[in-house]
């Protein structure tokens, strides 16, 4: 799992450790959702996006976007870029924070995977998104 950072929890910081408890507590929801959108989209649409601003919800990222932010930045999102290109959206969840002009890779592989903690939970995509921009509203606040 890549969750957590080294840095002080300090207003500039503060959504990437909120971000990260939101994941960890919400990771069954996450991973159902990851592969819904999945099986409706593929990577057509891009990487899915957790958009903190003005309050937090999904959005996707297109691989053109991100790319562009990679020569934005002077390639500083290299490995981002070679993480999303070896996807596995059968046993991975990956996802794009994006908060405070900075971005954060979301990555786990869920126990059970995703298409299980799909089926298990038994909620379409428009639930699973409802359910997950309610909870981060009520958690993550930047």
């Amino acid at each position: 799992m890549m969750f957590g950072s080294t840095q002080p929890e300090t207003g500039d910081n503060k959504w990437r450790s909120q971000l990260d408890r939101f994941v960890k507590a919400n990771q069954q929801e996450l991973a159902a959702l990851s592969w819904a959108l999945w099986l409706e989209n593929g990577d057509s649409q891009g990487t899915i996006g957790i958009d903190l601003q003005p309050t937090p919800h999904f959005v996707y990222c297109p691989q053109e976007a991100v790319e562009k932010l990679n020569e934005n930045v002077e390639n500083r999102l290299q490995e981002i870029i070679g993480i999303i290109a070896h996807h596995q959206p059968e046993v991975e969840v990956l996802m794009i924070g994006i908060g405070k002009g900075e971005v954060k890779l979301i990555q786990f592989a869920p126990e059970p995977t995703p298409p299980e903690c799909f089926a298990q939970l038994g909620k379409d995509v428009e639930e699973l998104l409802d359910l997950l921009e309610q909870r981060m509203s009520g958690e993550i606040v930047v």
